[in-house]
């Protein structure tokens, strides 16, 4: 759709025939799905989903990342304009990227989630279409390393955060974002060999035979180093790569539950992002953007860039 052709028209997100394509519609008006993509729930022909899962209910600071989805999709339409720099194709036109729309779920019924969740995610794997995920707290990542895992078997887990989420926690019905992933590798769904951890700094007793990278080794070895690590250390495993916002330093991403200073910045985690690209990525989501703690709505900016990021690295290797 070239500038000329798109006098006029509004809400594409809902009247566009066209699923590639990159958008011109003013960031000002319109309907805001992700990146101006259509809605719709037929994946016929889709080669990438985007979906939101909008819950905070596992958070254990401040809530508000319920409204991270809303945020980042608002964000992202000052992005469909050109291809993503540096990665040379363009994801909008040469592939068809849907959005999905949120999951509908009974706020009250918070241990009825998981399983809503779960199989939210799991119908859309089943249409041989992968997910891009816009969070919500990070415990929503649990039920969809499910799905997942049911697919593919357990699964390389590239995870960008400052804490690991590795509390022990024996309790499998307990809804709580810094467990999850105990619970994930307690489970059988973590390759716990083939799988990393990036940014970390926060501490943890027990990082359950994960590697992880933290922060203080980035800034000081470098995003190269810490890519190539990871690359080495997920091989050609199906890879799930989950970016709780946080790994950000507050400094780049101050709208989030738990800030801690010391992150990375944004230009490291859009290097490494970039430069991950040819991992076997099956899936991924972007997490914990709270708007309500951020005014000036960067952090929301940073949440789009990430998710487009993502889009692109999981369509890589179907150029």
């Amino acid at each position: 759709m070239a500038l000329e052709d798109a006098k006029g028209q509004i809400d594409i997100a809902f009247t566009r025939d066209d699923l590639k394509g990159c958008a011109f519609e003013n960031t000002f008006g319109g309907a805001t799905s992700f990146l101006r993509r259509k809605y719709t729930k037929d994946l016929k022909g889709v080669d990438l989903c985007v979906t939101g899962i909008p819950f905070d209910q596992a958070v254990t600071n401040r809530p508000g990342t319920r409204f991270g989805p809303r945020a980042i999709r608002e964000a992202s339409t000052l992005q469909p304009y050109d291809p993503p720099y540096g990665w040379g194709f363009d994801p909008l036109s040469d592939f068809a990227i849907a959005d999905y729309g949120d999951l509908a779920f009974d706020y009250a019924n918070v241990a009825g989630t998981p399983a809503a969740i779960q199989a939210h995610i799991a119908g859309i794997l089943a249409a041989e279409v992968g997910t891009v995920t816009l969070g919500g707290d990070h415990f929503i990542t649990l039920p969809i390393l499910k799905a997942y895992a049911a697919k593919y078997g357990p699964l390389s887990v590239i995870q960008f955060d400052a804490h690991s989420d590795l509390w022990a926690d024996n309790d499998m019905d307990r809804v709580d974002h810094g467990t999850f992933m105990y619970k994930a590798v307690k489970l059988g769904l973590v390759d716990v060999a083939r799988s990393v951890q990036i940014g970390i700094r926060t501490e943890c007793d027990d990082y359950c035979g994960m590697e992880y990278i933290d922060a203080r080794t980035v800034h000081e070895k470098g995003t190269a180093w810490a890519v190539s690590r990871a690359k080495k250390i997920v091989g050609e495993n199906a890879v799930y790569l989950t970016f709780d916002i946080d790994a950000l330093d507050p400094a780049f991403a101050p709208g989030t539950g738990t800030p801690v200073w010391g992150g990375l910045s944004s230009w490291q985690a859009a290097a490494m992002l970039r430069d991950l690209a040819g991992i076997n990525m099956v899936g991924g989501d972007i997490v914990e953007v709270s708007p309500s703690y951020d005014p000036s709505g960067i952090t929301a900016v940073a949440g789009a860039h990430v998710a487009f990021e993502l889009c692109c690295l999981a369509l890589w290797n179907k150029r």
